[in-house]
């Protein structure tokens, strides 16, 4: 019999990108500027080979008052408020921004950049210098991977403000789109891999139709997120899908499937996902790892950003 434990170790050779919660806990130890400055300078490098998608007017919405109060303030008084979001100073506009979803929190930071281009917002200090080990974080994510580089600016800001204790469902939500028409739904095809199943996970997915694709899952069902716990319930699950998972773009390639124990069969997908922030220009490297009881609802899901391009293509026979 499956337990959640021995779930999470199916597929055990594949390697995910360590890099990206290695990177991410030596940037939360820098001091708040070399934070902040290391996210403009991250941003301003990427800007020239990643596009960043502008901000959707619903999502932003929830953002409008705090980006309102922020461009009134004068640039000592801004600095400040950047300064004790990164510090999770308790103030108020750091209360609001913790229970912000991860995508208004990355449209808070792409509007600042913009007004930080404009003027509009304190500017990085001329002649600022990062510190030594700030410079050395910064390197290393030059070196990652596009796919690896935005996982990596996503954790540097979700983290930040101050949160009193809220609990998961507490958190504010973006608008839920409406669901892709039927007719306008994209098929799937996984080389090597037929189980209706995990094609219908990746097209219902893709069609924002998360109403059906909780019904793929097990009431007692699992998600695991890239470096993360796995996720346990459909009210756990259905959230992460509303918060994390909307207007994503699933590009699976190929896979293969080994019978496990008790009838459950175990399934891993490799190919690309894009995020509505980074376009069609950035696709990061992942497998999908699925173990389905024998009735064919989904058991557990991992979901893993993988080491490198090479990942891919090392599926099993």
């Amino acid at each position: 019999m499956f337990t959640l434990d021995k779930a999470t170790k199916i597929f055990p050779e594949t390697l995910s990108a360590e890099a990206v919660p290695a990177l991410t806990a030596r940037y939360n130890l820098l001091n708040a500027e070399d934070q902040l400055a290391l996210i403009w300078y991250a941003y301003l490098e990427m800007g020239q080979t990643i596009t960043i998608a502008a901000p959707g007017a619903a999502r932003m919405q929830f953002a409008e008052p705090v980006l309102n109060q922020i461009k009134a303030m004068n640039f000592t008084e801004q600095s400040q408020v950047m300064c004790d979001l990164a510090n999770r100073v308790d103030t108020e506009i750091g209360r609001t921004y913790a229970y912000w979803s991860v995508n208004i929190k990355l449209g808070f930071w792409y509007k600042l950049g913009e007004w930080m281009d404009e003027g509009i917002v304190a500017p990085i200090p001329q002649g600022y210098q990062l510190s030594a080990n700030a410079a050395s974080v910064l390197a290393t994510l030059r070196g990652l991977e596009p796919g690896q580089q935005i996982t990596v600016l996503r954790n540097f800001v979700v983290d930040m403000g101050f949160d009193p204790g809220k609990g998961e469902g507490q958190r504010m939500m973006e608008p839920v789109g409406v669901p892709v028409a039927e007719d306008q739904r994209t098929k799937v095809f996984i080389e090597g891999v037929l189980n209706t199943t995990v094609i219908s996970y990746m097209e219902l997915l893709n069609a924002n139709d998360f109403d059906n694709l909780i019904q793929l899952f097990l009431p007692d069902g699992a998600l695991q997120p890239p470096f993360k716990s796995p996720i346990v319930g459909s009210e756990g699950i259905m959230r992460f899908f509303r918060e994390e998972c909307q207007n994503l773009k699933l590009l699976p390639e190929r896979g293969y499937s080994e019978p496990a124990d008790g009838g459950f069969n175990q399934i891993k997908v490799t190919g690309k996902v894009q995020t509505p922030w980074f376009g069609a220009g950035v696709g990061m490297n992942v497998a999908w790892r699925f173990l389905l009881d024998p009735d064919n609802k989904i058991y557990f899901v991992a979901i893993d950003l993988l080491a490198s391009p090479a990942e891919l293509l090392k599926l099993g026979q």
